[in-house]
């Protein structure tokens, strides 16, 4: 095994001529896709890995710097592929991955053959004919939160994202996957996913471009996947689902998995 390969948890299983890269999104692991994992594995090479960053990965190889903007991760994709020696994926992101990817795409369209992707925002605050979702303020409060109490952030945020109380089996899981975040590492990613603004970025992504959303989705409105769909360089499509929350791959699984195996068996155009 390489050393991205270690630093990442990169694990690859399944068998079959196409690979498919599942990349979570923040405050969970590789553990996020555990119901579409089995579904994959008889006819295509999966590819797991973690972000640095998760509570999975070690702290120690966590550079603030480089993780100061989502690049560091896209670069860290490439790097992943590379030593994998993969030529083309599919390549399936949630949430900040879902940026992640992109990024990653723009520099190497040639690797990506098309981009999956769950709740995806190109910027979360909101701005002059631009809704987000949130305003400064409401992101100084979450980021003084969880400087002041991170347990008590974590506690408070997990049934809020995933959209249920504390009594289910999703919201455990993602509390678990947030818990075990270090938690000045886990302010540092949050900062940078938040104030982040890749709009500029959308006209350069080629690859298709497959956007899967929640109707209501704290983190994502609606209206941003409408966004993307009106910006992105290439082609894409767009399929809001009845779910509720913003990992609907942890709460909704029976609704999420056929959509998302639906959307990487079929291209746009066929």
């Amino acid at each position: 095994m390489g050393i991205v390969e270690e630093a990442h948890n990169v694990k690859v299983i399944g068998s079959g001529e196409q690979t498919i890269v599942l990349a979570h999104g923040f405050g969970s692991d590789q553990s996020l896709w555990k119901h579409l994992v089995p579904h994959l594995v008889d006819d295509y090479r999966v590819v797991l890995f973690d972000n640095m960053g998760a509570g999975t990965t070690n702290p120690d190889y966590y550079d603030f710097d480089r993780y100061s903007t989502l690049e560091g991760y896209a670069y860290d994709v490439l790097a992943i592929l590379e030593e994998l020696q993969i030529q083309s994926c599919i390549f399936v992101g949630h949430s900040v991955s879902a940026m992640i990817g992109a990024i990653a795409s723009v520099a190497r369209p040639d690797l990506f053959t098309k981009l999956v992707v769950v709740s995806w925002s190109p910027r979360y605050l909101n701005d002059v004919d631009y809704y987000g979702g949130f305003e400064q303020e409401d992101l100084d409060q979450l980021f003084e939160a969880m400087r002041s109490n991170y347990k008590a952030w974590c506690s408070g945020f997990a049934p809020l994202a995933v959209g249920g109380d504390m009594e289910s089996v999703a919201v455990q899981e993602f509390s678990r996957t947030l818990f075990n975040m270090r938690p000045d590492i886990a302010l540092s990613v949050a900062q940078a996913i938040f104030q982040s603004d890749f709009r500029h970025m959308l006209s350069h992504i080629t690859v298709p471009c497959h956007l899967i959303q929640s109707m209501k989705d704290l983190a994502v409105p609606v209206v941003v996947a409408e966004y993307l769909h009106q910006n992105l360089g290439g082609v894409s499509i767009v399929e809001v689902m009845s779910t509720d929350g913003h990992l609907p791959q942890l709460s909704s699984p029976e609704v999420v998995v056929p959509v998302l195996l639906r959307h990487i068996r079929h291209d746009i155009d066929a």
